[in-house]
């Protein structure tokens, strides 16, 4: 049987729809109302999207969705118009790569590797990003100093800015941040903001962000609830 071509190739992925989706563990339940479960929900590559929840209402599973590690979801999930329930691996394995970067809440990083080394495990996947570029992000984020610490002697707060950082060390249509910088204060989540939204606007690309109740500092065309 011939290999079915990989959807992407060449061009990237502009839509993001969702149709009447729903996590599987909220079926047979009467859920509060949402913008976003079970409804019509489009993001496009030209927009900055503020997902609102509460806890328990399902934003990790949202972004993980979109993301293709999961999928404990009823209703459909599209990019450009095509079913990802069709997907195979090589095709996840080839969006993750190239068209949708993502930051989980967990931040799983390696906690006996260095702060640098775990930017610099994905960069070398996808020499993406120069190192003198890497080294800003770290001084403009006040970590420049914690560079060569073990990601696991670093604080929560430190742990999310190298997250941020390793997060854009990759070519992407769509990047998904997952409460980006719950551990973050005013100034350093005005600063990941201005990193983040202006590698954004580098790629031609589109944030989709959720948040608890403090949310990273962008100008969002579109804010909804969970």
């Amino acid at each position: 049987m011939k290999k079915q071509s990989f959807p992407f190739s060449g061009r990237r992925i502009s839509e993001i729809s969702l149709s009447e989706m729903l996590p599987n563990v909220f079926l047979n339940q009467d859920n509060p109302p949402s913008e976003v479960w079970m409804s019509q929900l489009s993001f496009s590559r030209s927009g900055l999207y503020l997902v609102n929840a509460g806890s328990g209402a399902g934003k990790s599973s949202l972004a993980a969705y979109i993301f293709g590690s999961r999928t404990d979801f009823a209703g459909t999930l599209r990019f450009d118009g095509i079913d990802t329930s069709g997907f195979s691996i090589d095709d996840w394995q080839e969006i993750r790569r190239r068209h949708i970067a993502y930051l989980p809440q967990e931040l799983s990083l390696f906690p006996e590797l260095t702060a640098l080394e775990n930017v610099q495990l994905k960069n070398r996947l996808t020499n993406h990003v120069d190192e003198n570029r890497i080294a800003h992000w770290f001084e403009k984020l006040g970590i420049a100093d914690r560079m060569d610490y073990p990601a696991g002697r670093l604080s929560i707060g430190q742990m999310q800015r190298v997250a941020i950082i390793r997060s854009l060390c990759q070519p992407f249509d769509f990047l998904i941040l997952d409460e980006p910088v719950s551990h973050l204060d005013i100034n350093n989540n005005r600063i990941a903001a201005e990193i983040i939204l202006e590698e954004t606007r580098r790629q031609d690309a589109a944030i989709i962000a959720t948040s608890v109740g403090n949310p990273i500092e962008l100008p969002y065309t579109q804010q909804l609830s969970l």
